[in-house]
């Protein structure tokens, strides 16, 4: 037989297999809410979501955003990314809505978000406008159906990429992020407006007898936290009561998805595949509204900003099941990917697939670690028209962080250093509602009163500093393994382990998380130490990162917070070390620290930084000694004029 027939043939005795295989790869509709609470029970009040997730699936209550999505993501804006990966197996993929800030009816197709089958992207100045949405459908031009409802329209589209999908004979991936419970925002080139969220006509006065939780932390009569936090006025009966009604309107907005949530589960049911799919639900960001005295917001690292919904429904998964194993938005991708069968090893990942307690071939949900990395950079916002006397929304500066949240059995932490260096450690086990700061220098200096496997409490910073260090430029295994980086070789593998007496010299001499300033980016002059010591059977070695740790460290903050839980979940891709090459920085809008971070990444590479609009420092940005572009003109030609 001619060695070209045998090809064919052995192909062709392969085709059925590797359909098959395709064919029995489960699907995936990710529903991704923007700015959801866990803390004032949202979730109690979206019937279809209690009746179709939470009594069919797994909840997930300590699961987590994490700030700085640039310590999740991979090499390539468009080159290696979640969609990509499903595509290369075999899905359709989709996704509807908001993809991430400063994605404008400017520069939505410059370049085109590639990954999907089908797209409809939510588009600024638009994005947050209940009823005068803008979106761009597979990279068309924007298209602008004033006086539809934002998620009603979303709804719409969503039942769309279903019957395609359902036609293609394919497995499929669709994400749906609605806007809701996010504050409607008008924007303009100069400013923008926050307000609250607007529900649909079908919804309003719903709920009129809801209030806020009154937990302890609850507007309370002792300022609490650290930095401007601590400095808050405690708030008056006019704005309780604006807040109430705030959180009511969110509440509301939130039912529009609901029933999105119910068509799509009752469309899957219809089309027979609901199951063979997961259903995951969550939000990029949790929120605040009137604890620890704060007006609407959600840009602290409190556990009312970080702790999210976290709801998983589909093939063997326990109905009705709580896990309490800690997770984060990181463990989104590899969790997504082991489900669908596809090799991990050669994906760059920071997270782990997540402890889901499923028997499923292949599936190695070993997530039982009990860290989570938390941070922040630029001011923080009140999204309130109560916010200041005039009327409007407030920022407040130096909102820059570094945060760690431990979660175990025996013990509960949260631990931060904030960019003035103040320093926060909470004991979530004693005090959830993040009243006492250990920390406070207004505490009274006695260790008498804490104790954790007989270590006082110098002995435990000592070890959640640690941590944090290595956790605040990791990569991969240091990401899912600060304990191992730390005692490479050994078992010490969670805080119980560390707190060993026979590591304490090696922790109190171990280099401390500082910044050396506030910036509004990750800097790498204002992030103070990079370095950490590496316990060895002798001791300890000092380790030194070298080139390799400013890399990580400069990590570009191009796009703003309320999209970077999206690019976690999605491991959307962005450069990770500076190029063997010079390359070229693109910004499309930002603010000063995000130029001199652009600034500084392209001096190291050669390259060149183009803006869309001149960051006021810009005399700082020159004596950088790169060549700086201001782009006055967005149209194809690319007009600019060179500084």
């Amino acid at each position: 037989m001619h060695p070209a027939t045998v090809k064919l043939v052995t192909l062709a005795a392969a085709l059925p297999l590797f359909i098959e295989s395709v064919l029995a790869r489960p699907n995936f509709v990710f529903v991704l809410t923007d700015d959801q609470d866990v803390h004032m029970d949202s979730l109690d009040y979206m019937p279809e979501v209690q009746q179709h997730l939470i009594a069919k699936g797994a909840q997930f209550d300590k699961h987590y955003c994490t700030g700085g999505y640039q310590k999740f993501i991979n090499n390539g804006y468009n080159d290696h990314h979640l969609a990509l990966w499903l595509q290369e197996a075999g899905y359709n993929t989709y996704y509807g809505g908001k993809l991430f800030n400063g994605h404008t009816t400017r520069n939505y197709n410059r370049p085109h978000m590639s990954g999907y089958t089908d797209s409809a992207f939510f588009l600024e100045p638009y994005t947050y406008q209940y009823s005068n949405v803008s979106y761009s459908r597979n990279g068309g031009r924007p298209i602008n159906p004033v006086g539809r409802y934002s998620t009603d329209l979303l709804s719409n589209l969503t039942q769309q990429f279903i019957g395609h999908a359902i036609r293609e004979r394919k497995p499929f991936f669709i994400t749906v992020a609605p806007i809701a419970p996010h504050g409607r925002l008008n924007q303009w080139p100069r400013g923008a407006q926050f307000g609250p969220p607007v529900p649909a006509a079908r919804h309003r006065g719903l709920f009129d007898d809801y209030i806020i939780p009154r937990t302890d932390n609850f507007n309370p009569e002792q300022p609490s936290s650290v930095n401007w936090i601590a400095e808050l006025p405690q708030l008056n009966d006019t704005i309780i009561q604006y807040n109430d009604e705030f959180q009511r309107l969110r509440m509301r907005s939130l039912l529009s998805v609901d029933e999105m949530v119910g068509d799509i589960v009752r469309r899957l049911e219809r089309e027979g595949v609901v199951d063979d799919t997961y259903i995951i639900y969550s939000s990029d960001n949790g929120f605040h509204i009137s604890q620890h005295r704060l007006h609407p917001g959600k840009m602290c690292g409190l556990e009312t900003d970080i702790n999210v919904p976290m709801i998983i429904r589909g093939p063997g998964i326990r109905s009705g099941s709580i896990q309490s194993a800690p997770s984060s938005h990181t463990d989104v991708a590899p969790t997504i990917l082991q489900l669908a069968g596809i090799d991990t090893s050669n994906k760059k990942l920071d997270g782990a697939p997540m402890d889901l307690e499923v028997s499923i071939d292949g599936y190695n949900g070993t997530r039982r670690t009990e860290h989570i990395g938390v941070e922040f950079w630029g001011s923080g916002l009140d999204e309130s028209f109560m916010a200041t006397e005039r009327g409007g929304s407030r920022r407040h500066a130096n909102n820059t962080y570094k945060g760690l949240r431990v979660e175990a059995e025996d013990y509960g932490f949260y631990y931060s250093v904030w960019c003035n260096n103040a320093k926060e450690l909470y004991d979530m086990k004693r005090d959830p509602g993040q009243l006492d700061n250990l920390l406070s220098p207004s505490r009274p200096n006695d260790e008498s009163d804490f104790s954790l496997f007989d270590q006082g409490l110098d002995a435990v910073v000592d070890r959640l500093d640690a941590m944090l260090m290595v956790l605040k430029s990791c990569r991969e295994d240091s990401c899912r393994d600060p304990w191992g980086t730390l005692h490479p070789g050994s078992d010490v593998m969670s805080l119980g382990d560390a707190l060993s007496r026979d590591f304490d010299s090696f922790y109190l001499e171990q280099p401390k998380v500082a910044f050396t300033r506030c910036v509004n980016g990750q800097l790498l002059d204002a992030e103070g130490p990079t370095e950490f010591n590496v316990y060895t059977a002798g001791g300890q070695d000092d380790r030194d990162d070298g080139d390799e740790s400013m890399a990580r460290m400069l990590m570009l903050d191009i796009w703003s917070w309320g999209g970077l839980a999206l690019h976690k979940c999605l491991q959307l891709p962005w450069p990770t070390k500076p190029a063997k090459e010079p390359f070229h920085i693109f910004i499309y809008g930002g603010t000063t620290a995000m130029g001199i971070s652009a600034i500084q990444m392209a001096k190291l590479s050669g390259g060149t930084v183009i803006t869309t609009s001149s960051p006021s420092n810009a005399d700082y940005l020159r004596s950088l000694e790169r060549t700086i572009f201001w782009i006055t003109s967005l149209s194809p030609s690319l007009k600019t004029s060179s500084h």
